[in-house]
Parts: C-alpha cells; structure tokens; sequence
C-alpha cells in the first residue's frame, strides 16, 4: 500500500466546486494534485496558489487554474505534508525548502489540512532536523545565536553550494533532537536577527489525514 497517495488522495475530497485553494509541497501532497488535476478536467471549478515554483510547474502542467494574492481575498482551504507531527498536531515543515511560503498560505487559510504517512507520526517533534530560513547575510552569526538555543545547525547546500530557496534565502537545518516546546522554540527563533521564520507549525494545522494500525485513513481535527 502507498500511504502517501492513499492519505493524498482522500484530502482532494475537501475541495469543492469554487473554492480558493494552497497548493503545497512534497511527496505526498503530489499526490492531491495529481487527484486535484484530474477532477479539474473532468469540470471542478478552482483556482490554486502555490506555496513553491516547483508546485506552480506542476499544478500548471495539470491544469490547475492559478492565482496570486493580489487576485484574491481569502484562501478557502490549504493543503500541504509536514515532516513530522506530534499528537497536539504541531509539525515541522520545511525539508522540501519551502517552508516560508508554505506558512503564509497556511495562516491565510480557513482551512489547513494537513497529509502524512503513519512514519511522520511522532510523540515528539525534534528527531527530524528543524529548517530555519535565514538571510545570507551574516549566516555564520545567525547560525551561532541558533546554536545557543541547544541545537547543531548545519546550512543546507545543494551541489556543493547554499541551498537557496524560492525566496533566496538560506537554509539551516537545526538538530535540536527533542523539542519539548514548540510554541516557545518557535517564538525564540524569530527574535533572532537573520532568520526570516522556521518549520514549527503551532496550532495551525486543523485537520490531519494519515494512516492508522490497521493501515486505515485516519481523519483528525485538532482539539
């Protein structure tokens, strides 16, 4: 069983006929677009904002009607993967790059649907590295104020060079292990000088699709 495209798939049920919708990144919200797609041409009305230029590429090749910000007023429903999330439905968001744009399109939603596999479970965030979009400029400082917080950061490269991501921006993936407080790491982060914002996703995400035991969808609004 393919637990990304099952879980994938069952989120394109959420989107109805007129609806604004964030289209996310990753490996298993590919498989919602790929379903978005074909319900398109067979006559669902949407329009689409990308949260990355690598979904814009797909949703465009699928067909999927695209919009901009400046074009609408409200995001119906957002749908995007997460790398990890906790039983309070906190995650962490951003190995793909695109974290970023993935949280403002998420915050901007009436709706934030979360799809991850039964494995992106976790009874605490932190063992998977926490991505960290910073500025260029002064990136070994930015890096050593992180560090302080209890965690090795290592700037994401990509062919030997800084990972830049849509925003030009950089990347620190930060192993804290455990983060026993997310709300609060979070907050921390963003007071530093250079980061632009980070992969926790507190209190956001509204409904979480994945795959339980019995490798069964499992459907879970937060409390």
């Amino acid at each position: 069983m393919n637990e990304k495209k099952e879980v994938g798939e069952k989120a394109a049920e959420f989107v109805k006929d007129g609806m604004v919708v964030g289209l996310g990144t990753g490996s298993t919200v590919y498989y919602t677009l790929l379903k978005l797609g074909r319900l398109v041409q067979q006559g669902l009305s949407i329009r689409g904002i990308p949260t990355s230029k690598q979904t814009e590429k797909l949703a465009k090749e699928l067909g999927i009607p695209l919009v901009s910000f400046h074009e609408i007023d409200h995001i119906d429903v957002a749908i995007d993967g997460a790398d990890e999330v906790n039983p309070e439905y906190n995650l962490i968001k951003g190995g793909g790059g695109a974290l970023l744009r993935e949280k403002i399109i998420a915050k901007a939603a009436h709706t934030f649907i979360v799809v991850a596999d039964s494995q992106k479970m976790v009874n605490q965030l932190g063992v998977f590295p926490l991505p960290v979009e910073v500025l260029p400029f002064g990136v070994e400082m930015t890096s050593k104020y992180i560090e302080e917080l209890g965690c090795s950061a290592k700037l994401r490269l990509q062919e030997g060079n800084p990972y830049q991501t849509d925003n030009r921006h950089y990347i620190l993936d930060c192993s804290f292990q455990t983060i026993s407080n997310p709300a609060i790491l979070e907050k921390d982060l963003n007071l530093i000088p250079g980061v632009i914002d980070n992969g926790l996703f507190v209190e956001m995400a509204d409904l979480v699709i994945t795959m339980n035991a019995s490798k069964e969808i499992d459907i879970n609004l937060r409390k």
